[in-house]
């Protein structure tokens, strides 16, 4: 909890210290994980596989609007995932020049498998957690992920328009 004398540019830098350690301690957890499948899976990967997985096939432009990135990143990004047979690429049925990515099977059980690992992993970190209070700081990460989204997206520099799926990469 913050200190009652806290000014508030004390508190803002509190934060950019607990961000900066969450996100370095986020990346040694991934390496490490629990159980026989652990954390690691490449954070691309890791996103890629998920919203293919959450939203069902789909091209690369709209697998890259979805996620607020760039259609070439995507590109780059899904390849190794097509080399490993964790995504496989097919032609649009409508459009046989367009290219469709969905989950493979294989895909689906090592993303499940990780998915496992990290359910497993925050159970064990909020262990001494109540439910109201692993429910708070979730609804707390989602806001703070959605209005990160958003300045990257332009809302939090004055832009007018925010870039495809920045609020809906949060949750």
């Amino acid at each position: 909890m913050s200190k009652p004398t806290e000014t508030s540019t004390e508190l803002l830098e509190r934060l950019q210290h607990q961000v900066a350690l969450f996100a370095r301690r986020a990346e040694q957890t991934r390496l490490g994980g629990v159980g026989k499948a652990r954390n690691s899976m490449d954070r691309a990967a890791y996103l890629l596989l998920n919203r293919l997985d959450r939203e069902g096939p789909m091209g690369v432009k709209a697998l890259a609007e979805s996620m607020g990135i760039d259609s070439s990143t995507v590109t780059r990004q899904v390849a190794p995932l097509v080399d490993t047979g964790l995504v496989k690429r097919t032609s649009h049925p409508d459009d046989g020049r367009a290219v469709v990515l969905a989950v493979s099977p294989r895909g689906r059980s090592r993303l499940e498998d990780v998915r496992d690992s990290r359910r497993r992993l925050m159970a064990q970190v909020t262990e001494g957690w109540t439910a109201e209070e692993r429910e708070v700081f979730t609804d707390l990460l989602v806001r703070f992920n959605v209005a990160l989204a958003d300045w990257h997206a332009g809302l939090g520099r004055g832009d007018d328009e925010p870039a495809a799926g920045a609020a809906a990469e949060g949750r």
